[in-house]
């Protein structure tokens, strides 16, 4: 039904303003069928198995500060907009890719909670 409320919980208003900038951008673009993706679909490409950022989505989401990109991947995930999840996560991919475990850390605000100790069994383990 089309009179029902979309829940955007934890949704700020300027991160869905960048949505609907997406949206608009899209919106002639052919909807994907609920079938497998195909090469019909310009978004993605079966040979690589991952989907096709086209120029505009790539640009749009490499602007974005890193908080702003987290916040739009999570949205669009909860939306289901799937070219804007490929895109932001793709641009996250690119920037975690040779990264140390600190630097990851680093990108996501996530703590070391590991002693001196237990990183360097990890490295022999490793």
């Amino acid at each position: 039904n089309d009179d029902q409320p979309i829940a955007l919980e934890n949704v700020t208003s300027d991160i869905l303003r960048k949505v609907l900038e997406f949206c608009e951008y899209h919106r002639s673009d052919p909807l994907p069928s609920d079938e497998e993706p195909s090469e019909q679909h310009q978004w993605f490409n079966s040979t690589k198995r991952q989907p096709d950022i086209c120029e505009w989505d790539s640009n749009f989401v490499a602007a974005m500060d890193r908080d702003t990109l987290l916040d739009i991947v999570l949205a669009a995930n909860s939306l289901d907009i799937k070219p804007l999840l490929d895109a932001g996560c793709k641009n996250i991919a690119d920037k975690i890719r040779g990264k140390t475990t600190g630097e990851i850390r680093e990108f996501f605000n996530v703590p070391n909670d590991l002693t001196p100790e237990e990183e360097e069994q990890i490295k022999r383990e490793n």
